[in-house]
C-alpha cells in the first residue's frame, strides 16, 4: 500500500467519490439530498489516495473547518478492500497533512447507519462530540472529534 497526497481534481478520488456517492445514496435512503449537499468538492484541497499496486482502492480528505480545526470528509475504501487497515492508513495521513498545516484538532460526520465508520474512528481516537453546524439537530449525524497535536 502506498498513500498519495493528490488534489481533488484527480481523476482516482474523482471515480472513488462516485463509488462513495453510490454507497452513501444506499446506506442513507431518503435522507441522501441532505446530506449530499454537504459532500461536494468545492473547499476540498487535500486529498489522500490509498493506491495498491498503483490500482486506487480508498481515499479521504481534509478541508479547514477553522483556524485550528480540519474536518474529515469524504473517508472510502473500496468494499474489496476493506478490513486491511486502509482507512486507517489514510486517516493517518491526513492526520500527519493536517498537522503540518497547523491544525491541532480534526472533526469529522459520519450517520448512525454506518457503524463501521464510527468503529475505525473511535478505534483511532476519535471521541462523539456534540453535532456541528448544519449537523446540529440531526439525530442520524454522528459528529466526532480528536486532538492531532
Amino acid at each position: 500500500m502506498t498513500f498519495q497526497r493528490i488534489t481533488s481534481d484527480n481523476d482516482d478520488f474523482l471515480n472513488l467519490v462516485t463509488l462513495l456517492d453510490e454507497d452513501l445514496a444506499i446506506r442513507d435512503g431518503e435522507d441522501h439530498a441532505f446530506y449530499a449537499q454537504f459532500d461536494t468538492l468545492d473547499h476540498i484541497k487535500n486529498v489522500v489516495v490509498g493506491y495498491h499496486h498503483d490500482h486506487a482502492v480508498g481515499c479521504g480528505a481534509f478541508k479547514p473547518y477553522n483556524k485550528t480545526t480540519a474536518e474529515i470528509k469524504r473517508m472510502f475504501v473500496r468494499p474489496d478492500f476493506r478490513g486491511q487497515g486502509i482507512a486507517k492508513g489514510i486517516l493517518t495521513a491526513l492526520e500527519n497533512w493536517a498537522r503540518e498545516y497547523g491544525f491541532t484538532n480534526c472533526i469529522l460526520e459520519t450517520g448512525t447507519n454506518n457503524p463501521p465508520a464510527i468503529q475505525l474512528y473511535t478505534k483511532a481516537g476519535y471521541s462523539v462530540i456534540p453535532n456541528y453546524d448544519q449537523y446540529e439537530n440531526v439525530v442520524t449525524s454522528v459528529c466526532l472529534g480528536k486532538i492531532i497535536q
